[in-house]
């Protein structure tokens, strides 16, 4: 890892309190890893032994429910932290983290976490990293409740739109993959339904999608549809 700069590291949250030579000392403790799109990093329920820093792609993060149904709780974006189950207070992942697009990730043993807590910035950074992941997932729970199929297939659009969006002539452009079975997993609802609005939606000129890209063409009239328009 010697040939990766400290600069990389040092404007990410968790790290940007450190010294060039703590960042040295961390990067020369990681390996690193390249995972091809649907590439699972790690599965739901195995040992907690590694975690992750992502430098680039995206993360989706699957839960299996009772039933054995898959769920998507939530995609992270590059630059942040995952498979970190001692800050959980587990030491088995929770969920299964599943390469969106192709990514490049950093990884260090486990044992090294408790290492790291004493760098400053690093615990605290990382526990608000937290709090934001499970207020994410609190607030999908929260509209798999209370908002009806086309308020949820719309806020999972306007929620990727927004972190990981890319403007484009046509609109605002998903940047990863994105099927319309994932849309399924991540609202709760059927492959048939998401078809359903989805072609609505483009006959409307809200949306556009074609080889598992979906392009925001309206954000406004989305907002609207999402019920967050006030």
């Amino acid at each position: 890892m010697h040939k990766l700069d400290e600069s990389l590291l040092s404007p990410l949250p968790p790290f940007s309190r450190l010294s060039p030579a703590e960042i040295r000392e961390i990067l020369d403790e990681a390996t690193p890893g390249r995972y091809p799109e649907g590439t699972a990093v790690f599965g739901e329920g195995l040992p907690a032994e590694r975690f992750f820093l992502l430098l680039d792609g995206f993360i989706r993060v699957v839960r299996t429910t009772r039933e054995g149904d898959q769920v998507i709780a939530l995609h992270i974006p590059p630059g942040q932290l995952f498979g970190i189950a001692p800050a959980l207070g587990r030491d088995t992942y929770p969920a299964t983290a599943v390469a969106a697009s192709e990514s490049i990730a950093l990884g260090w043993p486990i044992r090294l976490w408790f290492e790291f807590a004493k760098y400053d910035g690093f615990s605290t950074e990382t526990y608000r990293t937290v709090g934001a992941r499970l207020g994410e997932i609190h607030a999908r729970v929260t509209e798999l409740a209370t908002q009806a199929v086309e308020q949820r297939v719309a806020s999972a659009l306007l929620r990727m739109a927004n972190q990981s969006g890319r403007k484009t002539e046509a609109g605002i452009e998903i940047v990863f993959p994105i099927t319309r079975s994932d849309i399924a997993d991540m609202t709760g609802t059927t492959v048939h339904t998401v078809s359903r609005l989805l072609s609505a939606w483009e006959r409307a000129g809200i949306v556009a999608s074609a080889r598992r890209r979906v392009v925001v063409t309206a954000p406004h009239r989305l907002v609207v549809l999402s019920g967050a328009a006030k």
